[in-house]
């Protein structure tokens, strides 16, 4: 079945379907229309602060006291493409799961739009689309203000901008794959305090990893979020090998896909009626 809204005129006289999932991207857009502002707000106010706060302040005690584990890096250097992953990492999440769990609640938003023509598949593709977006709008802006700080090139910030938009598939197909299924708002929490946080704090963001201890490192290297910081740093620092990032693509890319067919799945059995 095909609606009038769902066709679009081209100038051969035939028309074009529109693929149904960008219906319900649109309808995710037409909702942050009304909180775009506020979102802007801080994507600019939030990296202007953390940058000035670590510049000035953090910063100038850690390059006095232990530049070497740098690598001769400054600080701030070091730590902005890590807070750029880490900000993707939890956008995404945050911008998933919790949104997800509710749409699937009785009178959520999904029940709705599973009564139109669209499949559970296209409301989770079109949900995630716009997950993805939201994670890409965050880090340009995040981007934009290191690269007028200083604390990333300018020429290397598209690359920076790529690495995240890889970084929030990566986090984003699997959270809403399985938010979805998710019983209770607590648990959807417990993942955010048990598992985002700390790989938030844990995986090369905010220092090394040959800082920790030995039997640790290699769990961490095994996070996604480490493998997310490490190719933001190495494309804004221009020090990646062609081996590294593909190590770190493919991960990613791998988790993304992996998300992406649980979501199929999931969606298809708990929006199917």
């Amino acid at each position: 079945m095909t609606t009038h809204a769902s066709r679009l005129p081209v100038p051969s006289g035939r028309t074009r379907t529109v693929p149904p999932a960008l219906h319900e991207f649109a309808y995710w857009l037409h909702r942050y229309r009304r909180t775009w502002r506020g979102t802007v707000v801080l994507n600019v106010a939030n990296p202007l602060l953390f940058l000035t706060g670590i510049g000035a302040g953090l910063g100038t005690l850690v390059n006095h006291h232990n530049s070497a584990a740098l690598g001769g890096l400054s600080y701030l250097a070091f730590l902005t493409p890590g807070l750029l992953a880490a900000s993707a990492m939890q956008t995404a999440y945050i911008d998933s799961a919790h949104p997800v769990h509710q749409s699937v609640q009785a009178k959520g938003h999904y029940w709705a739009a599973s009564a139109t023509p669209m499949s559970p598949v296209d409301i989770y593709y079109g949900h995630l689309l716009f997950n993805v977006f939201k994670v890409t709008l965050s880090a340009t802006a995040f981007t934009a203000v290191a690269a007028a700080f200083g604390a990333v090139d300018a020429l290397r910030a598209p690359l920076v901008v790529v690495a995240t938009l890889l970084i929030g598939a990566a986090f984003a197909a699997p959270s809403a794959a399985w938010a979805v299924t998710a019983k209770r708002q607590p648990t959807v929490l417990a993942v955010l305090r048990f598992g985002v946080m700390p790989m938030f704090m844990f995986s090369g963001t905010f220092f090394p990893l040959s800082q920790l201890p030995g039997w640790l490192q290699p769990v961490v290297q095994a996070t996604p979020l480490w493998h997310g910081v490490e190719l933001c740093r190495t494309a804004a620092l221009g020090t990646g090998t062609a081996a590294g990032t593909a190590v770190h693509v493919g991960y990613l890319a791998v988790l993304a896909v992996v998300g992406l067919l649980l979501g199929r799945r999931t969606y298809q059995r708990h929006l199917h009626s």
